[in-house]
């Protein structure tokens, strides 16, 4: 590749919108647990109630990530980013008019719709944008934010916030940036040679969609990021309740304690991702789950301590997260065949999403129902233990240490610079 063809230029902008719009899709899904105990005296909710909500969005994310992510590999980007964008905006807005449980569950479904395609069209984007050097760090940037905003800087602003407003005004308050968002990424964003409608006369024959599970990497992946989001998801569910319910903290103290999970896991995805460019993505990927493991354990033994409590809880984000984003990012992509990004990302996404942040976080909802809420988090454990098994038969894919090079798709990438995606 000639880096002087390299459009950097583009690259920074692509990665920084997309940045914005995955932080904002972090704050409208994350939101609603620091809200809970607040919305469970007005709507006469319960713990299984939590983890359906939380639930419902996940399968609903998961089913669009596999669906609408393979369309945005026909269709194009900006066709499915920018109308997702706007409809998970107004879908925030209106949770600060629900009434009951079935008016939640309902937008909460429809919500996770939007939100799905976001991340795997988004991944192509980062993928597509990137310096193939650069991709863990740009994922890294792009996958972060999630993190930082939603589990990190969300629980603060909307436990401060509930001091001088209701619940309902803070879910109106965080949905309108996304409908600015939205307008910039219509106007960055740009498609790929394999989109249909893009005509250069050197862009790479797009692969049949039979192809996906060529690489053992893909299958893997899915099984791999489902265990990883049993952990992050059951724990942004259910620790708010276990921290005011169990171990007795006030409600800034709650969102104080809770906001390590989203700083960490943001150190982690891009830290770990930047570090998986170096020392490989399966290297990063053990490690991950590994010291996850180790710190969630200490986290459980943990009284009510509010320092310790947010450090144990900060570095097990850290590496949970960073699995979860390489195994969501960089793994699956070098491991998609020609033109099939954003479809592989999305069948990869969109599993871990449907049992992962679905199904666990209403088992985890029933776990706390019948048996206590402190029982929940030997249940995130479980999913890092899993992972960790899992993991340790990746294939090596990262272009400093994979001996075969990246897969077809990212190979011929390579040639493409961006300034003609």
């Amino acid at each position: 590749m000639n880096s002087q063809a390299w459009d950097s230029s583009y690259e920074w902008r692509a990665v920084l919108i997309l940045s914005l719009a995955f932080g904002l899709v972090g704050v409208d899904r994350f939101v609603l647990p620091p809200l809970f105990p607040s919305m469970m005296k007005d709507l006469h909710l319960n713990y299984q109630d939590l983890g359906n909500l939380v639930g419902i969005l996940g399968v609903a994310w998961g089913t669009a990530a596999i669906l609408i992510g393979s369309l945005s590999d026909r269709l194009g980007r900006r066709r499915i980013l920018v109308p997702a964008a706007v409809l998970f905006s107004v879908l925030s807005v209106l949770s600060g008019f629900a009434v009951g449980l079935l008016s939640l569950l309902a937008i909460r479904a429809v919500m996770g719709l939007a939100e799905g395609p976001v991340a795997s069209t988004g991944v192509a984007v980062a993928i597509e944008a990137s310096h193939p050097k650069r991709r863990g760090m740009n994922n890294g940037f792009f996958q972060c934010t999630i993190a930082l905003f939603g589990i990190g800087i969300a629980p603060i602003v909307a436990t401060q916030l509930l001091k001088i407003t209701s619940w309902r005004a803070v879910f109106w308050i965080v949905g309108a940036p996304g409908l600015i968002v939205a307008a910039f990424m219509w106007f960055i964003i740009r498609e790929p040679a394999t989109v249909a409608g893009t005509h250069r006369a050197d862009a790479p024959k797009r692969a049949p969609l039979a192809a996906i599970f060529k690489h053992r990497n893909v299958p893997l992946s899915m099984i791999g990021l489902l265990c990883a989001m049993t952990g992050i998801f059951v724990l942004s569910a259910v620790m708010p309740n276990y921290l005011e319910d169990y171990l007795k903290l006030t409600g800034p103290q709650m969102g104080f304690v809770t906001s390590a999970i989203g700083f960490g896991g943001a150190l982690g995805q891009l830290g770990l991702l930047t570090l998986s460019d170096f020392i490989g993505r399966r290297t990063a990927t053990l490690l991950s789950f590994v010291v996850a493991s180790i710190f969630l354990w200490l986290f459980i033994h943990t009284g009510a301590n509010l320092p310790v409590l947010f450090a144990l809880l900060s570095i097990a984000a850290m590496f949970n997260f960073g699995a979860l984003a390489i195994l969501a990012g960089p793994v699956p992509a070098e491991a998609a065949p020609v033109g099939l990004i954003a479809s592989v990302a999305g069948l990869v996404i969109g599993a871990g999403e449907i049992f992962g942040g679905g199904i666990a976080p209403s088992v985890a909802g029933s776990i706390a129902q019948h048996l206590g809420i402190q029982y929940t988090l030997y249940f995130a454990l479980g999913g890092q233990i899993a992972g960790l098994v899992i993991s340790a038969f990746l294939l090596e894919t990262a272009p400093r240490k994979s001996t075969s090079g990246p897969r077809a798709s990212v190979s011929e990438l390579d040639k493409v610079p961006a300034a003609s995606l």
